[in-house]
């Protein structure tokens, strides 16, 4: 450093042309939004492999008679609480390619109970693109060819058999089509009512707000399982399973959506005093246009977490309802239908594959949880 006759610094070191230089862009600088929420998502590694097993389940839907080996109401009653059987490769140490080995049943007299034994000198081998129970593909197409079947005088329980001989694993794939979907429907029930009152209270106030939330208010003070029970209890014992199915989904909607619109209502008061807002609303802007082109966007990443946490409570309602004999009912399938048939603690306790549905339930839920955290934190635009 020298010190000119001024009295001002000057530095020795040599100039260097690249000292002042721009630092250089990041590459994701210029990426699309997307892109930059899918880079973070994938940091997520639980949300990943959650998001892939869901987007499966959901495929599955459509072809579940296909991959079904049996049909949901199928019975076999020289089966009855048949143990899981599992698919072999090899016997007696040869290989004779996928087959399973008959078993017989035999009543235990002493301690109450059915206790099956596999014949291994008889291996049957499984048969492929088989034709059985009558199905409709994609909901629409009649048809009985299924993916994979037992041959004449064998049986194929995955995961076991009911009280009534029913295969377990067919039933919790027919049941995923009620389980998983009333969860969809439900959501769509609750976003729609939640958003719409939520977005008015937030933007015009006054009036219309404290009415809303008096309306709120009074939803939320309801014990929420008593509710369900009365209201569940309304429905016609003589309404098909469709009709019981929707009219479930729409209470399970109708009582989710009070949260929803608080939550709402609370980011709409904040942006709407944003100056993008004010001058939309100064170019003539409609209230819908300024709801729907300028405020919901600005929150889609809440509303998007929020509904991938809220179809687990859907699927966690309707299986309650289903459980206590008030949602669906047979002949319809769902995972509730299935544990109100498994109530007795003394069959679970001799035949623990009954309760396979409560299993699936619980693997489902986690992984909407943690898809929901997932979603939460890539959509975050203060989060790297």
């Amino acid at each position: 450093m020298a010190i000119l006759p001024d009295g001002r610094f000057v530095d020795d070191a040599p100039y260097d042309p690249d000292e002042n230089a721009s630092a250089p862009e990041r590459p994701d600088m210029d990426a699309p939004n997307w892109l930059l929420i899918w880079r973070r998502f994938r940091r997520h590694k639980l949300a990943l492999v959650s998001g892939l097993f869901l987007l499966v389940s959901y495929l599955m839907l459509p072809v579940t008679g296909f991959i079904a080996p049996y049909t949901p109401n199928e019975r076999h009653a020289d089966h009855l609480y048949a143990p899981p059987q599992g698919i072999h490769l090899f016997n007696n140490g040869s290989f004779i390619g996928p087959h399973v080995l008959p078993i017989t049943a035999t009543a235990d007299l002493e301690n109450y109970r059915w206790i099956y034994s596999a014949d291994t000198d008889k291996p049957m081998k499984l048969e492929f693109f088989c034709q059985r129970g009558h199905y409709k593909l994609f909901g629409l197409f009649p048809t009985n060819r299924h993916l994979v079947c037992a041959p004449e005088g064998a049986t194929l329980f995955l995961l076991g058999a009911d009280r009534l001989g029913r295969d377990v694993f067919s039933r919790i794939l027919y049941g995923a089509q009620l389980s998983l979907t009333v969860g969809v429907i439900g959501i769509t029930v609750s976003f729609t009512l939640g958003i719409f009152f939520g977005s008015i209270a937030g933007y015009f106030g006054g009036r219309t707000d404290w009415l809303i939330q008096r309306i709120i208010e009074i939803l939320r003070s309801l014990p929420e399982l008593p509710l369900w029970l009365a209201l569940s209890a309304a429905v016609p014992s003589h309404w098909g399973p469709v009709t019981v199915f929707f009219i479930i989904s729409i209470i399970l909607g109708i009582l989710d959506w009070p949260g929803l619109a608080r939550a709402v209502r609370s980011k709409f008061l904040s942006l709407r005093e944003e100056e993008y807002v004010r001058a939309a609303e100064m170019m003539g802007a409609k209230p819908a246009r300024v709801i729907g082109r300028h405020l919901l966007p600005n929150f889609s990443s809440h509303l998007i977490a929020s509904a991938m946490l809220s179809i687990p409570a859907m699927i966690l309602g309707e299986t309650a309802l289903s459980f206590l004999g008030l949602g669906l009912r047979a002949p319809a399938v769902s995972w509730g239908v299935m544990l109100n048939d498994a109530q007795n603690l003394a069959a679970i306790e001799i035949y623990p594959w009954t309760a396979s549905p409560m299993v699936v339930i619980i693997l489902v839920v986690l992984a909407f949880n943690f898809l929901g955290d997932g979603l939460r934190d890539s959509l975050d635009p203060y989060k790297s």
